[in-house]
């Protein structure tokens, strides 16, 4: 018999449901070992019904994760037979085809039972620091990225599968981190199913079957409501991607066509997967289709399998948003998160007023430093850095905004105590955010140095850089100027932002985040708000005069 819920208990237990994913993120931010989780929050926790589609996932969520877990956890539901799974058993992988895109995002999931009967799964995603491997953007194939975990269970029943654990041990630079984070993993996990468990017995439920039909559909009705009143044609949109030095630019082509209440978006041309690592799987490509359609249609409607299931997305196979094994894949965000600014793009003809111009933190700047200290001891660190968001019709784009990914600048405070480098300065650029009726956010400068002496570490110090905008900036929209574009200086002199940077003691590194476009004509901007931005330092009196043609 079918169960049915009033709107109050359905809106009491839906919150319910998402505050019990909060609990568990909440438990891998006062857990984790390393600072990419514990300050940028580059995780996500999410749960399932038993036939694996996405029932919440939490408030804080990556993007780029969630909604490549939320086909991906599916399809592993699929793949193993029900009588498969027991209570106790943790399933663990970092399978880029199967989930979110690239070896650092390590899953950890495991299913939930209830009076003996399996009723949902929870999975939590977490990028690794350090998972081995070359760490570059110029990698040729996955191989050359590091430790490639099969789907296995880790614990089986309960019991813990050593093998696997030395395995990853003797793999990674900082086995100690990343071991604890795995544990972070399993205990959010746990809080999760203990959780559920908690709701089900409260709320008198055999099952989550009836409660997630009911959250699925209404959800996928909402997002169909929203299309719906959208005209119906084809909106396309080309964007254009600098490549690795030397090597043609890369093209993503879009064609989104809304009828009635569905939307499909088709990326046939797009130029064919690269020789570097900034290939995407077909699972991360949706994950940013999806967050640009989800953002546009229905920004408040929590995010679930209803929302996923409006959107039909065909990206050819061996393309560079769908490629085959065993392409490089760790860079995949330099291409990835251009999905959403390229959907927005197309859908801005059709709703100029729900969309942003190009932001200067898509891609997400993502510094890897590694070496050894002074007394020998490991370290590896991972720092992401915001650029200026992109403007939209009605305010300035945010200064300093990680776009589209979600995550969190890391506090130099935090690298200091982490690494032995030593940060001189951390600023927003003036003049940064292109120029518009409404101005772009402002970029950042970040200023690292190897220090010498007695506080040396041993050379060399490696940097991996996965960044991007260092030659075509953020555009604007509807009149808006682009925003500035990024820099990587070595010692004051241009460096390679794809390659493997060594550095040595007293080196300096100096890097830029773009700023975001800006959306509108500059003769258009307020006057008091121009001369406000001049004041605090945000637009030169120069740039007042250029850009916005008046006296600041």
């Amino acid at each position: 018999m079918t169960q049915t819920f009033d709107p109050i208990t359905l809106e009491i237990l839906w919150r319910r449901l998402i505050s019990i994913v909060d609990e568990a993120d909440a438990a891998v931010a006062r857990t984790a070992f390393s600072s990419l989780l514990r300050d940028a929050h580059d995780y996500t926790c999410m749960f399932t019904d038993r036939h694996g589609r996405e029932l919440a996932q939490g408030t804080l969520a990556t993007p780029g994760q969630s909604g490549a877990m939320a086909l991906g956890i599916q399809n592993l539901v699929k793949k193993l037979p029900a009588d498969h799974f027991k209570p106790g058993d943790v399933f663990i992988t970092n399978d880029p085809w199967a989930l979110a895109g690239h070896l650092n995002d390590i899953c950890v999931f495991s299913p939930i039972f209830h009076k003996d009967q399996l009723v949902a799964f929870t999975a939590c995603v977490l990028h690794h620091s350090d998972i081995g491997g070359r760490v570059a953007s110029d990698n040729h194939d996955v191989f050359e990225e590091g430790l490639f975990i099969p789907l296995v269970k880790l614990y089986a029943a309960g019991e813990l599968n050593q093998a696997v654990m030395d395995m990853i041990h003797w793999n990674v630079r900082t086995p100690e981190n990343v071991i604890g984070d795995i544990r972070s993993q399993i205990a959010a996990n746990h809080v999760c199913a203990a959780q559920v468990q908690r709701m089900l017995t409260e709320y008198q439920l055999d099952n989550l079957d009836d409660l997630a039909n009911e959250i699925i559909s209404r959800s996928e009705q909402s997002m169909r409501s929203a299309i719906a009143q959208v005209p119906d044609g084809v909106y396309r949109a080309e964007g254009v991607i600098e490549q690795v030095e030397g090597q043609k630019d890369i093209v993503i082509k879009a064609a989104v066509e809304i009828k009635d209440s569905d939307i499909s978006v088709d990326l046939a041309g797009s130029s064919p997967q690269v020789n570097w690592g900034g290939n995407v799987v077909f699972n991360f490509t949706f994950a940013y289709v999806h967050m640009a359609v989800k953002s546009i249609f229905d920004p408040d409607l929590p995010n679930n399998h209803g929302s996923v299931a409006v959107i039909r997305l065909n990206a050819p196979e061996g393309t560079v948003v769908n490629c085959r094994f065993p392409a490089a894949v760790a860079a995949r965000m330099q291409i990835g998160h251009f999905m959403t600014e390229i959907i927005y793009r197309a859908l801005a003809q059709a709703l100029p007023h729900r969309v942003i111009a190009g932001s200067g933190g898509t891609p997400a700047t993502m510094n890897v430093f590694y070496g050894t200290r002074n007394d020998g001891r490991p370290w590896h660190a991972v720092v992401i850095r915001g650029g200026g968001m992109g403007a939209s019709v009605r305010r300035d784009g945010e200064n300093s905004f990680i776009f589209p990914a979600n995550g969190a600048n890391t506090p130099a405070e935090i690298l200091e105590s982490d690494t032995p480098l030593i940060v001189e300065r951390r600023e927003l650029l003036m003049d940064s955010g292109g120029a518009g009726k409404f101005r772009g956010g402002l970029g950042t400068r970040t200023v690292i140095r190897v220090p010498a002496g007695d506080h040396a570490p041993q050379t060399p110090v490696s940097l991996g850089i996965q960044a991007g905008r260092f030659r075509l900036p953020p555009g604007g929209l509807a009149g808006g100027q682009a925003g500035a574009r990024a820099k990587f200086l070595v010692n004051g002199k241009e460096g390679n932002p794809y390659g493997l940077t060594k550095l040595n003691p007293g080196d300096v590194v100096v890097m830029d985040a773009a700023g975001g476009g800006g959306y509108g004509p500059p003769s258009e901007r307020d006057r008091d708000a121009l001369a406000e931005d001049v004041r605090a330092g945000r637009v030169s009196q120069k740039k007042a005069e250029e850009d916005y043609g008046a006296q600041a």
